[in-house]
Formats: C-alpha cells, sequence, structure tokens
C-alpha cells in the first residue's frame, strides 16, 4: 500500500475507535476495527486513513501486519491507495441504492428490538459512569468539541459526527470493553440509521438532548444523564420501528 507523504491532519475522531489489539489474534482484530471504522463512517468517501505508521500505531500491530488488512480491505473494494505527494490510503463511497428496498433487504433478519435495548443500556451506563467518574479537563474539553461539531455539522456529515459524539463518550467513560463493544452495536445502529430519511426536526431535538446530557455529566449529575440519554435513544427507537417495523 502507498505510505502517505503529505499531511495526514488530526485523527483525533477515530480514537474511540481504534484501539490496541491482542496478542495472537492481530490481523483480525486489527481488520475489525478497520472494518467499523468504515462502517461506522468516520472516514468519509474519499477521505483517507492516517499514515501506515500512525495507524499500525494506534492498533499495536507491525506495519506489515497493517498491510495485509489493507491489501484484504483493498480486495474487497472498500479501500484504494494513491501514489505520489499526495498519496495515501483512500476510503472509497459506499455505493447508495437507489431506494430504501435494498436497504431494507440488508436489516431483514436484524433483531432491531435487540440493537436497540442493547444500544439504550451501553449509551446508559457510558453516560452515567462519565457523570459519575467526573472527567479531567482533557476529557471535557474533548466532549465539548464533540458536542460543538455536532452543531456545526453539515446534514450530509451529520450521522458520522453524531457518530463521533456518542463514541467519545463511550470512550470517556473509562471502559474499554464499554466502548468496543458501543462501537459494535452503532455500526449496527447506523445500518439501521440508512434506512430512514435524516428529519431536520428529529436533529433539532437530538442537539438539543445532545446538550443536555453534555451539561449533565459535566456537572456530574449521573441520574440525569442516564435519563437524558435513555430519552434521547428512545427517540431514535421510536423513528427506525416507524420507518421499518
Amino acid at each position: 500500500m502507498a505510505e502517505e507523504t503529505g499531511e495526514s491532519g488530526s485523527f483525533d475522531g477515530l480514537l474511540p475507535a481504534l484501539r490496541p489489539v491482542r496478542a495472537g489474534n492481530g490481523f483480525e482484530e486489527a481488520l475489525e476495527q478497520i472494518l467499523q471504522v468504515v462502517r461506522l463512517g468516520l472516514v468519509p468517501g474519499g477521505g483517507r486513513l492516517p499514515a501506515e505508521r500512525e495507524l499500525a500505531g494506534l492498533l499495536g500491530i507491525s506495519r506489515v501486519t497493517l498491510r495485509d488488512v489493507l491489501r484484504v480491505l483493498q480486495d474487497q473494494g472498500l479501500i484504494e491507495a494513491r501514489r505520489g505527494r499526495y498519496g495515501g490510503t483512500f476510503v472509497l463511497p459506499r455505493a447508495h441504492p437507489a431506494d430504501g428496498d435494498e436497504l431494507r433487504r440488508r436489516v431483514a433478519d436484524v433483531d432491531i428490538e435487540d440493537v436497540l435495548l442493547f444500544r439504550e443500556v451501553l449509551e446508559s451506563g457510558a453516560a452515567g459512569l462519565c457523570a459519575s467518574s467526573g472527567l479531567d479537563g482533557e476529557g471535557a474539553d474533548r466532549l465539548r468539541r464533540a458536542l460543538a461539531a455536532t452543531h456545526e455539522a453539515p446534514l450530509p456529515d451529520y450521522r458520522r459526527i453524531d457518530t463521533l459524539f456518542h463514541l467519545t463518550l463511550a470512550e470517556l467513560s473509562g471502559s474499554p470493553s464499554l466502548a468496543a463493544r458501543y462501537a459494535t452495536v452503532r455500526a449496527g445502529v447506523n445500518d439501521l440509521l440508512d434506512c430512514i430519511p435524516l428529519l431536520v426536526r428529529n436533529l433539532e431535538h437530538s442537539q438539543a438532548q445532545h446538550t443536555a446530557l453534555v451539561a449533565a455529566v459535566l456537572d456530574g449529575d449521573e441520574d440525569g444523564a442516564r435519563a437524558v440519554m435513555r430519552e434521547h435513544c428512545a427517540g431514535t427507537a421510536a423513528l427506525l420501528r416507524g420507518f421499518l417495523a
């Protein structure tokens, strides 16, 4: 794969989804994590992955192993390598079906209620943990920046930025296991969300909930943070049931 020679920019948004893999299954776990990054849209279509050196460091694997992983993703048509000064490894845009029928077929066998319930448990737990344990200055600043990004996101990028906000909260919970499981369940939720339209009124409501959630977390209000998150998850669940049931 081509190594990036230009500026790679900041990849802080990938940190909640990428973590050092365990010994013994480095290739498999690294492949799983990068697939999650692609599925979650954390790097948008046409966007560039971190340089090999940086990506291998985030995953705790050798560059030889990383290149094997990237080769698989390229063979699957998910990424491509470009050479030259502005080269690197780029995520290919995902194909969008002409209508919702194909998307619905993709999730036809998904237990939607189970996905939504698991999401609520993880999200409310993460919110409660962040509030009860308290965030240090850096953590609080990360959460504020993630919130601000959702307010500034253009509509086509909203879902990706919203995903980063929720992943950040999960990571700041202090439980790597919770953060890892949430990254997986969020990928499933996004597959469901791809089946329904973005509704501006719903996004405005979600933004108000995000703001209230961050305020509760930073105030150390564990019960309040959990309650806001449960309400937030319930709103998304209602939309998904309405469109997909």
